[in-house]
């Protein structure tokens, strides 16, 4: 199909950006536009006008803070992959950045998209939530934050910018697994570990509805074994409901895959060179 009708504004600023999100009913941020524009081209999202973020150099760039790391939103998959930094303090989302797509998907989508989308299962958000990566907002309030599972749960909020990922400091201890779909590449199942001083955070995605952190899974796993038997016990115990059947799988399969990638993400994890 092709794109359906819509105006198009490249902003000099985030001011103007927020001014122009805040004026038109409909309008829609584009950053790296790999799942915007197709939605468009299929019919699956609408637009008025397309708000261009792409020249707002402020909004690239990954550097350290005193509470962590801060990735700018504009930064691209292929460069979340293949920083230093994230490589060795969070290599959760470097190795979910390396999954997404091919390399022109990950040249060209940016790390505040793929966090922010919610129409299709992708890799950074399971790995952000295992993270504890929070969402730095700009909207017509000010700023504001929301950490990764909630921006899961509910979304961008209207009118508003992500305009950067922060991210805890807490050295190379996190790790991501993913079944790809042969065709699409999206997560068949997606999972993403990270060890910290209360405990493991897992998260999973694909298999379910939206990205989620099991913490139930978390309690039952405690400080470990991580044994295949003893995740796969802990996965057991989760509600089959959670897992979502679908492109011929069943809720019981989703739920075991789950498990398997999650106890190898924990090895990885706790392999880690400090």
């Amino acid at each position: 199909m092709i794109l359906t009708e819509f105006d198009y504004v490249r902003p000099v600023g985030l001011d103007e950006a927020l001014t122009l999100l805040a004026g038109r009913p409909g309008a829609r941020v584009l950053a790296g536009g790999q799942s915007l524009l197709p939605g468009l081209r299929s019919g699956e999202d609408r637009a008025s006008l397309l708000v261009d973020l792409r020249g707002l150099e402020e909004l690239r760039g990954i550097e350290r803070t005193p509470e962590g790391i801060r990735i700018g939103a504009l930064t691209t998959l292929a460069e979340l992959a293949a920083d230093p930094l994230i490589l060795a303090e969070a290599p959760e989302l470097a190795a979910a950045a390396r999954a997404n797509g091919d390399p022109q998907v990950r040249n060209l989508g940016t790390a505040g998209g793929n966090l922010a989308a919610t129409g299709r299962a992708t890799d950074l958000p399971v790995a952000a939530i295992a993270a504890g990566v929070t969402a730095e907002l700009a909207g017509p309030g000010g700023v504001s934050t929301l950490t990764a599972e909630e921006l899961a749960a509910s979304g961008v909020p209207a009118g508003t910018v992500v305009t950067a990922l922060l991210v805890p400091a807490a050295g190379r201890s996190g790790a991501f697994e993913k079944t790809a779909d042969r065709a699409t590449r999206y997560p068949v199942c997606a999972v993403a570990a990270r060890i910290t001083p209360d405990g493991p955070r897992i998260a999973v995605t694909g298999a379910t509805a939206r990205p989620l952190r099991l913490r139930g899974v978390e309690e039952r796993i405690g400080g470990g074994p991580y044994t295949t038997e003893n995740v796969l016990a802990a996965f057991r115990a989760e509600p089959r409901e959670l897992f979502v059947p679908g492109r011929g799988t069943s809720a019981e399969y989703l739920g075991h895959l789950a498990g398997v990638l999650t106890a190898r993400a924990l090895t990885r994890a706790v392999q880690a060179p400090a």
